[in-house]
């Protein structure tokens, strides 16, 4: 199995990162059209990114540090919904935010989807949670993945 990890700095408080990943409202400016969130242990995770139907659950969700959902994709055997790990780590550093990324258990050709995917999500976070707009997500009508 491979994986993908990043370590970034964002300018927001790790309160207000950690909550682009549990409030649907805020997750939809950064990433994906439509949003369903449970956020508490075992609680529903689904987000339509671009016509991929993301499909999961919480596993850990521990504020404002840490959350681990188990992802995957419906309708892909490759990553069935639940089938692989997303930890994110938040660590308060310098009046910003020092964000961890870690997608694990993912199958060689999904994991180099996501080593180009993640990165241009991670820089629409970025933007979004320091307050400035993103604006529209240009894989939207032209994904470089498939």
């Amino acid at each position: 199995m491979a994986g993908f990890s990043t370590r970034v700095e964002i300018e927001a408080p790790p309160d207000r990162v950690f909550d682009h990943f549990v409030r649907p409202d805020l997750l939809v400016r950064w990433m994906g059209d439509y949003a369903a969130l449970d956020a508490q242990p075992d609680g529903a995770f689904a987000v339509d990114i671009n016509g991929v139907i993301i499909r999961g659950r919480y596993v850990r969700v521990e504020r404002p540090r840490l959350i681990e959902i188990a992802w995957g994709e419906a309708g892909n055997p490759l990553m069935p919904p639940g089938s692989t790990h997303l930890v994110i780590r938040l660590t308060e550093r310098s009046g910003g935010t020092l964000l961890e990324l870690e997608h694990r258990g993912l199958v060689e050709s999904e994991a180099a989807k996501h080593t180009i995917g993640w990165p241009h999500f991670i820089d629409r976070l970025r933007a979004v949670a320091a307050g400035r707009d993103p604006g529209p997500d240009p894989w939207r009508i032209a994904p470089p993945i498939g």
